[in-house]
């Protein structure tokens, strides 16, 4: 078995595509490295490697190129492979009910809390051993990371260049015979830095970089005497990429503010003693003390106090949600109007937010279909523009002894207008802000392919069970056969008592919402398959299935017609039997979520096919399948519902698979796309394609909908970029245009890309 590492790097100063391609192109060219994953939103570099790699060699070529490196973390890992959407999704719901007539209590059906967390173990290895930053020599810094534009090394190197063009042209003008010199000077002051960048790509393996055509058309310009066009040039192009890295924080900074939502401290529960801490401080087992408007610190379970949490930060649902001792919380939520005992369940490194981020950071270093065409593109398209400028600038005046100056001036202008950065970028930059606004809905998607291909789904196939419904059985009816309502319910929930079952759950809850003190019980047995009995007052109860029940006394016709018209109506009867005597009976029924009939609605609008695949019985899916009006297919086993996934495939449809169970997994693999729905836990966001938090069934159309506007949105791009090169390229030859509309055409398209990009932040609501 071979070992491979993979070693994290911050990397500072990167801007666009064009500056990940040439770090991924220099350092895979490094000894020992296997693989390069770069990401310009996340400003991350992943790379695998193997023991004999110089990590020390790798940071000093890329700061060569002109970047800052920080070495965050190493692990190893034994063959990795990516990551497969198939694995088990959300946890929460491995039962459907087998039977819409059974109430056993021989076991629990499941067991909600049944995953082993520590499977995010491997996630918790990158957090901590961050090594300091590399410093050094560093040419260049694509905008700023921290503080005003002005303060960073690009913004402080465009104004010098902005000053010596203003110095030159009142020299130039003061004294005419030195201008040419004036502006040469002032030309060199931006592109000297320019050029050093140009050549340490060149010899790591990129010779047609921006930089370089920059280089290019600048030491041209400056052998045919256009000085002062190529010093306003250079300086323009500072500013292009000023505003590029302007722009590209933003997206950036969208996903870094969701981790500032954690507050950097907590107060924590000592020995009877409350003190202030830092939050990345608290250990799993912690309590601490959340006061009545804070945030809350941690990821935890309310252990006192009840109070309507806000929400909205971490799942975007803008309505509190009322929470009590035993409910979990997350970091980075607002507290309501108590103050709450919470104990620790995740360190800061785990917390949901954190996870999140690290999900979308890593999402981004994912290249979707579209990107990886656009890359393979510009491979070709970049030493194509040289060809043509070449040809431009040489077959007129030896051909037709055209105008060298006149020619090599319009060859100049199309090397700049034929740069790819906005072509490049177009693609990334739609993702990176889509990916980042979905994260603050709570709409997590796992790279860009998986945001592409959720547009193009033409099939949805639903679990029943904690997805088109709460997953929690509620007592929908009391009937009254031969003792009160009241008491019916009364004696059903004595016998209830502490049973984990969802459907004595269910009762016990509908007790307590009624105020109902419950008697003692003694002799309570549970009859496998059966029910319960127990003697409570000194009367003998039961309570189980109308065949069971059956069993013990004769249910009347009338009675018996009632019970079944409950049963067709997809709800559980459970009876109640005293001193043999028929009492009453309590139905039960999982119901659809709120939002699950206009969700459903949403995605019939866009054009969606509907299915549900349930383990639960016929009458109980048809139930709910009606209500909703969707199609329903009942009574499946795992490997049924991969199967008829693989059916819908075969029938020539793009099938998603919506599931919150373990036993959806196999049909989540067999899916296009796989979304895990639920809150959050650590087995969705680190196996499904997609993941949404909060659990509305409406999020599955708005996934498909950000989807469909994100590639709207790179198709604008595309236009946009390809679309001012064509037309600035005809002006020039034409004679029209020059040098300056030529740069304006490469940097202004390249900010006009990414502000389009950016209206994306604003559409997953």
């Amino acid at each position: 078995m071979s070992t491979d590492l993979q070693t994290r790097f911050r990397i500072g100063g990167m801007d666009c595509a064009s500056c990940a391609s040439k770090i991924d192109t220099a350092v895979r060219r490094m000894p020992g490295v296997e693989d390069v994953s770069v990401s310009v939103t996340s400003g991350t570099m992943n790379i695998r490697h193997d023991q004999t790699s110089d990590l020390d060699a790798i940071g000093k070529k890329v700061r060569g190129l002109g970047y800052s490196v920080e070495r965050l973390a190493g692990r190893q890992v034994d063959n990795p492979t990516s990551a497969n959407h198939g694995g088990a999704c959300c946890g929460g719901h491995a039962h459907d009910h087998a039977d819409g007539d059974s109430h056993t209590h021989s076991g629990p059906a499941h067991d909600h809390d049944a995953h082993d967390h520590d499977s995010h173990e491997h996630g918790r290895q990158d957090r901590g051993d961050r090594a300091a930053a590399v410093e050094g020599l560093h040419g260049h810094d694509h905008g700023p990371s921290d503080g005003p534009w002005w303060k960073s090394k690009k913004g402080r190197a465009t104004l010098l260049a902005g000053a010596a063009l203003v110095v030159a042209y009142v020299i130039g003008h003061l004294v005419p015979s030195i201008q040419l010199y004036a502006f040469a000077i002032a030309m060199l002051v931006g592109l000297v830095p320019i050029a050093r960048r140009a050549i340490m790509a060149a010899l790591a393996g990129t010779p047609f970089s921006i930089e370089m055509l920059m280089t290019i058309a600048a030491v041209g310009a400056l052998a045919i005497n256009a000085t002062e066009e190529a010093a306003a040039v250079v300086f323009l192009f500072l500013v292009g990429e000023l505003l590029e890295g302007v722009a590209a924080g933003k997206a950036r900074d969208s996903i870094k503010s969701l981790a500032a939502l954690v507050p950097k401290t907590a107060l924590l529960e000592e020995v009877g003693k409350t003190s202030e801490v830092q939050a990345e401080s608290l250990e799993i087992g912690s309590i601490i003390l959340v006061r009545p408007g804070d945030r809350i610190s941690a990821d935890g379970v309310i252990v006192s106090g009840e109070s309507a949490i806000n929400e909205a930060p971490v799942t975007g649902e803008s309505v509190p949600v009322q929470k009590n001792a035993g409910d979990s919380v997350f970091a980075g939520t607002v507290n309501g109007d108590a103050a709450l005992r919470v104990r620790v369940t995740a360190a800061a490194a785990d917390n949901t937010i954190a996870r999140v981020v690290k999900l979308v950071e890593e999402a981004q270093e994912s290249k979707a279909p579209t990107e990886r065409f656009i890359d393979r593109f510009s491979k070709y398209y970049t030493p194509g523009v040289v060809v043509v400028a070449a040809l431009v600038a040489l077959v007129p005046p030896l051909l037709w002894g055209a105008n060298w100056d006149e020619w090599i001036y319009k060859g100049l202008a199309i090397l700049l207008i034929g740069c790819p950065c906005a072509l490049v970028i177009s693609t990334p930059a739609a993702i990176a802000a889509s990916l980042s606004a979905g994260a603050r809905r709570g709409l997590l998607l796992k790279g860009g392919a998986v945001l592409e291909g959720l547009g193009r789904l033409t099939a949805v196939a639903l679990d029943k069970t904690g997805t088109l419904t709460e997953g929690k059985p509620k007592v929908t009816d009391i009937i009254s056969f031969g003792l009160s309502e009241p008491e019916t319910l009364r004696l059903a929930a004595a016998l209830e008592t502490g049973s984990s079952h969802p459907l004595a759950i269910a009762i016990l809850e509908r007790a307590t919402e009624n105020q109902i003190a419950l008697p003692a019980v003694s002799d309570a047995k549970a009859l496998g398959g059966k029910g319960v009995s127990a003697t409570v007052e000194g009367q003998s109860v039961f309570l189980g299935s109308a065949k069971a029940a059956s069993g013990l006394v004769d249910i009347p016709a009338a009675d018996q017609t009632v019970i079944s018209a409950l049963n067709d109506e997809g709800k559980t009867v459970s009876v109640l039997v005293v001193d043999g005597r028929l009492a009453g009976a309590i139905a039960m029924r999982d119901e659809p979520r709120a939002d699950a009939a206009d969700g459903l609605k949403a995605l019939k609008d866009a054009g969606v096919r509907i299915v549900m695949l349930t383990g639960d019985n016929a009458r109980t899916a048809s139930a709910i399948g009606k209500t909703l009006g969707i199609e329903v297919r009942a009574d499946l086993l795992p490997e049924d519902k991969q199967r008829i996934v693989g059916e819908l495939k075969q029938q020539g449809l793009v099938v998603g698979k919506v599931g919150d169970g373990i036993n959806d997994a196999p049909a989540l693999a067999a899916a296009d796309v796989g979304i895990a729905m639920g809150g959050g836990t650590d087995v969705a966001l680190e196996t499904a394609d997609a993941a949404i938090l909060h659990g509305r069934v409406g999020d599955v159309a708005r996934m498909i909908d950000l989807s469909k506007r994100t590639m709207r949105n790179i198709y604008q791009n595309i236009a946009i970029s390809l679309g001012l090169k064509a037309i600035f390229l005809v002006t020039t030859i034409i004679g029209v245009t020059g040098l300056w509309p030529a740069i304006l055409a490469d940097t202004g398209a390249t900010v006009l890309v990414t502000m389009n990009a950016l209206r994306l932040l604003r559409v997953a609501k």
